[in-house]
């Protein structure tokens, strides 16, 4: 088969397209046709050398990728037959493979997909799906919300407008650059504004309308974070779970106590219980499955161009869930 290795870390040009052998899978696993494989920002992060302890570190030469969905065309000893013809999606954990036409992973991981559920979409589900739930149910969304999100045409900001209009809620969001906003637009959102432009803060507020913003879900941090944390009315809440600009939202007690704000983080420990993932998962396929959270996966790559998938998610290039698919 084909697969995307890499022998080195470095640059995104550190994932080579090249022929290795079928895995085999063991007792307990089995095997999977891959039909769309995740891109995380995470895979960049392991890539580059960058971890710094913030991920187990992994071992070289690999085969990177958590996240897949395709047909299960061979299983291990002590898995059921009945699940060869099977169409799954999986998170492969820490256990790298996925970019790869052919991958393994434990029986007891994987979700069956409906009919007409797509591939690229499970994938975005199994990932990042279970994320947004979780840090979704940290927030407690209600009809009462007004509620602004950074990254809204990221993989977990589109969930999150999605989310909020099904909940009655009233949602702004935010996004960088013409296309990007027209996503965010598209999917629902009450008012899409572009956070490259510096008035960005007063256009919220014109949004608002003399609404009062009460909830931030804040995977962004740095100035945006930190201007959406002055954006908060009284009794406020900020829900944080990254900082994909670098930094993580500066805060000070003075501001909490200020205006009565609540300030809560996702920490990656949390989302490191299997117990809890595996319902996190189940929930998030369901959602897909109903057509009440669809995610975008707008960003879509060959598995031959892995590397320039990469370049496109760190220079923030891409629009939803990165994908690779079979091919050249």
């Amino acid at each position: 088969m084909y697969a995307i290795r890499q022998h080195e870390f470095g640059p995104p040009d550190t994932l080579v397209y090249e022929s290795v052998p079928d895995p085999e899978p063991a007792a307990g696993q089995l095997g999977i046709a891959v039909q769309a494989a995740g891109v995380h920002l995470v895979d960049t992060v392991l890539r580059s050398g960058r971890n710094q302890g913030k991920f187990p570190a992994p071992v070289l030469p690999m085969i990177p990728g958590r996240e897949v969905a395709g047909t299960v065309d061979a299983v291990g000893p002590g898995v059921d037959p009945g699940w060869v013809g099977r169409r799954v999606v999986a998170h492969l954990g820490w256990a790298s493979g996925g970019y790869a036409e052919r991958a393994v992973a434990a029986a007891a991981s994987v979700h069956e997909l409906p009919d007409g559920v797509d591939p690229a979409a499970a994938v975005a589900m199994i990932g990042s799906g279970r994320t947004a739930l979780a840090i979704l149910d940290l927030a407690a969304v209600t009809s009462q919300d007004v509620v602004l999100v950074p990254s809204a045409a990221g993989g977990l900001g589109n969930l999150f407008v999605q989310a909020v209009r099904h909940a009655g809620g009233f949602v702004i969001g935010l996004a960088g650059g013409p296309e990007k906003v027209a996503v965010v637009d598209k999917i629902g959102a009450d008012a899409a504004i572009d956070y490259r432009e510096p008035d960005w803060p007063d256009r919220v507020n014109t949004a608002l309308g003399g609404r009062e913003l009460s909830l931030v879900l804040d995977g962004v941090g740095g100035a945006v974070g930190r201007q959406s944390l002055e954006l908060l009315g009284i009794g406020g809440r900020q829900v944080i779970f990254g900082w994909s600009a670098g930094e993580p939202t500066r805060l000070e007690t003075q501001d909490l106590q200020d205006r009565g704000l609540t300030v809560t983080a996702l920490g990656p420990r949390l989302l490191r219980r299997p117990e809890l993932l595996r319902e996190l998962e189940t929930r998030a396929m369901a959602e897909l499955a109903a057509g009440r959270l669809v995610p975008v996966v707008d960003s879509q790559f060959p598995l031959a161009q892995a590397a320039r998938a990469h370049a496109a998610l760190e220079s923030r290039a891409t629009v939803g869930k990165t994908v690779l698919l079979p091919g050249r």
